[in-house]
């Protein structure tokens, strides 16, 4: 069992597991479950199903996936990624074509995991997963308009697809509500405000508070504001076990299926993405492999009672982190207090107003878009790598994510096919010149508090991850990056370049390049790089380099 690639993270921590640290994975796992709670109904609510659903998916894939999964400090629940394709499936198959499309993707999930599929995230570029992050953000905020100004659609008006959203919010402009507006405005005020003034407190839990209390005590707001008691039926206790009575024919089966792939699919990208977060934050490394297992069978557990698709909760993990979780037993925790609530309180969710939520998941798709992100690899990256960017951002408005993901993977295999001819490789000290080259290491000496890698080949987004995998000693000062056989570099492998450097400056360590070649020096003088780097440290030869090496102290 101690090597066996599938160990959950929990029995590795616990052979070590203290006290106090029990104390600050509860503290966390509690802070986590305020966190998640108006969140979690928020999603629920934009992907077209019950509120309640939002809260059955965080208890129940949220408990699985720490108790199975590959990360220390991974929170998995409704994301706002899955948002719009829930919403897309509800709407054409139904509810118990959800709950069939979701097991199947579990199964996938579980597969992938078993076969060791999980490094094979490395292929999905930068440049889409940005692209669709941000696209997915555009049609949350776009499907919150109509809560956020009160506005009503015309009977049988049921939009499916951003621009029929976008549609019928501009034919029912005539039904807006100042009322709820003023709630909506409110809630987004405090929102972006509060946080600046308290960090403990989550702003979203004081937001629902203060619009709950103004729909309820000032006069006239309860006008024109829905409230989701109002639109929804807020149960208490558990769901019913979902495999009742479920139609698993073959045709359903096959009509499902691609719906599957997309959930598994995506469920795979965002999960580990939030477990390469989560490494950062809390200097550990995640088992890839144990993850896709954990989320397979959270999701699985999620729809078989009452919940939708979920997966790591990038914002959720870091709220874990920074307020002292370092073990599963946090996620766990943070679970069993939802389900706490889910007993005794939530009936006081259906006082929660519309505009409210609304607010909430403009937030979510705000910062969920990283703009910021978006706009720099527009501004600095190779123009190839912003095409493909682009066109995943509008395939996933304009159509959906099933499309965008396929067109995207289409064009940067294209861009890999004409970039790449040869395999990058990222060693140690390497001695390959001959006796004549003049920018030969032959016989030179290395100070021990040197360090110094050769890389081969280009750099792209499927090798990007190589370059974080180079490993200082504690007596380094000083890396060497030798780059005359690097002919090209792209987005992904530039943000890898530029985490090495943040990893490098956290150490103190200085970073030297050697024998950059034009398009890689062209690409790091665009994206800042060269300039955080500092010319000094850029040199022709690796003889200039290990001479600015020695004077580095």
């Amino acid at each position: 069992m101690k090597n066996f690639y599938l160990k959950p993270k929990l029995f590795s921590v616990l052979k070590n597991y203290k006290k106090d640290q029990l104390a600050k994975d509860i503290v966390a796992g509690v802070i986590v479950a305020i966190i998640a709670l108006p969140l979690s109904i928020a999603l629920a609510l934009a992907s077209g199903v019950e509120p309640a659903c939002g809260v059955y998916t965080a208890i129940f894939a949220g408990f699985m996936v720490s108790f199975l999964g590959g990360s220390r400090v991974q929170i998995a629940g409704p994301t706002a990624a899955f948002a719009t394709v829930v919403a897309g499936i509800v709407a054409t198959q139904g509810m118990d074509g959800l709950v069939i499309a979701t097991i199947l993707a579990g199964v996938f999930l579980i597969l992938m995991g078993v076969f060791k599929l999980g490094s094979l995230i490395k292929f999905i570029p930068y440049t889409i997963t940005t692209g669709f992050t941000a696209g997915i953000a555009v049609t949350i905020f776009i499907g919150q308009i109509k809560d956020f100004l009160g506005l009503q659609y015309a009977s049988g008006v049921k939009p499916i697809e951003t621009i029929e959203k976008i549609e019928a919010n501009i034919e029912a402009i005539g039904t807006f509500s100042w009322q709820a507006l003023l709630v909506g405005a409110v809630s987004l005020a405090i929102l972006i405000i509060y946080p600046k003034f308290e960090k403990k407190v989550p702003p979203s839990l004081v937001a629902v508070i203060v619009g709950a209390l103004m729909v309820k005590f000032i006069p006239g707001l309860d006008n024109g504001v829905f409230t989701i008691g109002e639109l929804y039926t807020i149960p208490s206790g558990l769901p019913p076990f979902a495999l009742t009575n479920m139609d698993f024919s073959f045709a359903k089966v096959s009509a499902v299926l691609p719906d599957a792939f997309t959930i598994a699919i995506l469920a795979a990208i965002e999960s580990l993405l939030s477990c390469v977060v989560a490494d950062s934050m809390v200097n550990s490394r995640h088992n890839s492999n144990a993850e896709l297992v954990a989320q397979g069978v959270g999701n699985i557990a999620s729809v078989l009672f009452g919940g939708i698709p979920a997966t790591g909760a990038i914002a959720r993990t870091a709220a874990n982190a920074k307020n002292g979780g370092r073990t599963p037993i946090a996620g766990m925790v943070h679970a069993v207090v939802l389900l706490l609530v889910l007993l005794f309180l939530m009936p006081l969710a259906g006082l929660i107003p519309m505009p409210t939520i609304a607010a909430i998941l403009f937030m979510v798709a705000y910062n969920m878009s990283e703009y910021k992100k978006f706009i720099k690899t527009v501004k600095t990256a190779p123009k190839s790598d912003i095409v493909v960017m682009v066109i995943t951002f509008g395939l996933t408005v304009i159509f959906d994510l099933v499309v965008a993901i396929e067109v995207g993977m289409i064009l940067a295999a294209m861009l890999f096919m004409k970039r790449m001819s040869e395999e990058t490789t990222v060693k140690g000290w390497e001695y390959v010149d001959s006796e004549n080259d003049a920018d030969s290491i032959d016989l030179k000496v290395v100070p021990k508090n040197v360090r110094v890698y050769e890389i081969s080949g280009p750099l792209f987004f499927g090798a990007a991850d190589k370059i974080l995998d180079i490993t200082f000693k504690e007596y380094t000062n000083c890396l060497v990056l030798r780059m005359r056989a690097v002919s090209a570099i792209d987005a992904t492998a530039m943000n890898s370049l530029e985490q090495l450097y943040s990893k490098c400056k956290s150490k103190g360590i200085a970073l030297v390049l050697s024998h950059v070649n034009e398009q890689p020096l062209h690409a790091m003088q665009k994206s800042g790089f060269y300039d955080k780097v500092g010319t000094e440290n850029f040199c022709a030869h690796i003889d200039d380099a290990l001479v600015r090496a020695n004077e580095i102290k």
